[in-house]
C-alpha cells in the first residue's frame, strides 16, 4: 500500500471513528428519553445519516467546493460509522423473536421510508446550498 492510500484509509477512519461517537451518543441521548421498547434512538440516527450522506454526495459531486479525500471522509467514514444497519436488522430481529410483529413492522417502513425521503431532502439542501454558495 502506497503512502497516498494509507492516507486515504486513516481518512476514513478518522471520520468513522467520529461516526460511531456520534451514533452512540445521539442514541443513548434519545433512548433515555423515549420510555418505550421501539428504537426511536436508531431510526433517528439512520435518517439524519441518510440525509447527511444525501446532502454531502450531491453538493460535493455537483461542485468542487469538497475535496475527494474529505467527501470519503465524510461519506464512507462519518456517514458509514454513524449509520447502523446491523443494529437495525438485530433490533429488529429481536422484536420478533420477542413475539411482536406490529413494533419491528412499523420500524422497519418508517426506517425505509423516512430514510428515503432524508436522502432526497439531503439532495434538495445541496441545491440550495450550491446556490447561496456559488
Amino acid at each position: 500500500m502506497n503512502l497516498a492510500s494509507l492516507r486515504l484509509v486513516w481518512m476514513v477512519a478518522i471520520g468513522g471513528a467520529i461516526g460511531s461517537a456520534s451514533r452512540y451518543l445521539v442514541t443513548l441521548a434519545v433512548q433515555s428519553r423515549v420510555d418505550s421498547g421501539f428504537p426511536a434512538g436508531t431510526l433517528l440516527v439512520n435518517v439524519t445519516g441518510a440525509f447527511l450522506l444525501g446532502l454531502i454526495m450531491r453538493y460535493s459531486v455537483q461542485s468542487f467546493a469538497i475535496s475527494p479525500e474529505m467527501r470519503l471522509l465524510l461519506t464512507t467514514g462519518l456517514c458509514g460509522g454513524y449509520t447502523t444497519f446491523s443494529t437495525f436488522s438485530y433490533e429488529s430481529a429481536r422484536m420478533i423473536e420477542d413475539g411482536e410483529w406490529r413494533t419491528p413492522l412499523l420500524y422497519m417502513v418508517l426506517s425505509v421510508i423516512l430514510s428515503l425521503a432524508a436522502m432526497f431532502l439531503g439532495f434538495r439542501a445541496a441545491q440550495w446550498a450550491r446556490g447561496v454558495w456559488s
